[in-house]
């Protein structure tokens, strides 16, 4: 414990490392924003197909997670993030050779490998945040990671969407009027788009490897900064004598899939509503600067002025109230409220993840892994917003956060008290 208490007198050097790896989460994450509506034009996908790109990416925290733990037991949280950076590195390559055949499934492939890369980094840094220091200021940790997290997420889909969406209007209008042989060459062109950026993204994240690799991160031990609540788990047999720890995987679940949805059909739906692509690339960064805007407060005001439960209690409150003003208004005011579900969500997932893990003891670094396997909620609700938003509007669609936002504040004021006696 003498160590561990050593680490929490100077954890200003990790965090700042830590926060260098969020900024890189943020990056790669929100630049699916962009990748929805310009794989939509290039590759002539319906809304369902689109929503892939999040599918592809966000299912591999499902089938990641636990082996990432497993991983990371064998090797240790610096190592196991030095991998991660490397396999990210990885999917980020195959989006060479997807741009140059136009080949939708590579760049799938692509996504998936980089998600694999993620939910290793995830599955690290989270539980490293949240246990480097006392548990009860651990949002305010987790959100300064998710500031470094917004920034890159506002950076993103700006930097990319000037990029690859640019003259997209144009470029819709005149594939209408071209033979196939035309099309397909306007479209390779607007393909290869890519490629430049993903191979700086690669060089970048084997950079960031290398740094990690060689740099003074402490290994810590979860277990032992947990000794004090062992005698609480010591009839505990299984991960799942933890309900509140149950629900909060559920609830991260469900968070995740409305954060997607929020930052990534947000361009699409102002297409929808006639605004030129021009500026509806913009949007997501309204969504994500809204985030950080979040972000901030959570450091200012948890746990000085809110804990973490009653954080969350707000934030779910305010993704009603924007959601049902988003469906009720119209044009750029619609598109505004879907914005401020940013703000909403900024607060979620730093609240939800130290209610859930918090007195797990010996099984920390278990349900950390599950938390990150709950990661997979951004895979499946934006696919199933896109398949309402197929069968009826893009608009009508946004109803599926209703519930969602609903559930949160069952955890956030109930759900994160049970406890097996």
């Amino acid at each position: 414990m003498n160590r561990l208490r050593n680490i929490h007198k100077n954890i200003s050097s990790p965090i700042v490392i830590i926060g260098t790896l969020f900024f890189v989460f943020g990056f790669i994450t929100w630049l699916s924003a962009v990748l929805v509506p310009y794989l939509k034009i290039a590759c002539e996908l319906s809304n369902f197909q689109s929503y892939l790109v999040a599918f592809s990416f966000y299912i591999a925290y499902f089938f990641m997670s636990v082996p990432s733990g497993w991983f990371l037991e064998y090797t240790g949280y610096k190592k196991g993030m030095t991998a991660g950076l490397v396999i990210m590195a990885i999917g980020s390559l195959i989006f060479v050779p997807a741009a140059l055949s136009r080949t939708y499934g590579l760049f799938l492939t692509g996504l998936f490998i980089q998600g694999a890369g993620m939910a290793l980094l995830q599955t690290a840094s989270n539980p490293y945040v949240t246990i480097i220091g006392p548990i009860e200021s651990a949002a305010r940790r987790i959100s300064i990671m998710g500031i470094c997290n917004g920034v890159a997420g506002v950076m993103a889909p700006a930097i990319l969407g000037f990029i690859t969406l640019k003259g997209a209007d144009e470029i819709v209008l005149k594939i209408t009027t071209m033979n196939v042989a035309q099309k397909n060459l306007e479209l390779n062109g607007l393909a290869s788009r890519v490629i430049i950026p993903y191979l700086f993204i690669m060089v970048s994240l084997l950079l960031l490897a290398v740094f990690l690799y060689y740099s003074n991160l402490p290994d810590i031990d979860a277990e032992e900064e947990n000794a004090i609540a062992e005698e609480s788990v010591s009839n505990k047999t299984s991960i799942f004598n933890f309900p509140h720890l149950l629900l909060g995987v559920f609830t991260i679940f469900l968070y995740t899939g409305v954060e997607v949805i929020a930052g990534n059909t947000i361009i699409s739906y102002g297409v929808f509503l006639n605004i030129p692509i021009a500026t509806a690339k913009f949007f997501s960064s309204f969504t994500i600067f809204a985030m950080l805007v979040g972000y901030v407060i959570g450091i200012i005001a948890i746990p000085k002025y809110l804990k973490q439960n009653q954080a969350l209690i707000i934030s779910s409150f305010m993704g009603l109230i924007f959601a049902f003003m988003a469906l009720i208004t119209h044009g750029f005011t619609s598109v505004m409220f879907i914005a401020f579900l940013g703000l909403a969500n900024s607060l979620m997932w730093p609240s939800i993840w130290p209610l859930a893990i918090t007195e797990l003891g010996r099984f920390t670094k278990t349900g950390s892994s599950m938390m990150v396997m709950a990661i997979s909620g951004a895979a499946v609700l934006p696919l199933l917003y896109g398949r309402l938003a197929d069968i009826s509007t893009p608009k009508t669609a946004y109803l599926i956060v209703i519930p969602i936002y609903l559930f949160v504040l069952y955890y956030a004021t109930f759900g994160h008290k049970l406890r097996v006696k």
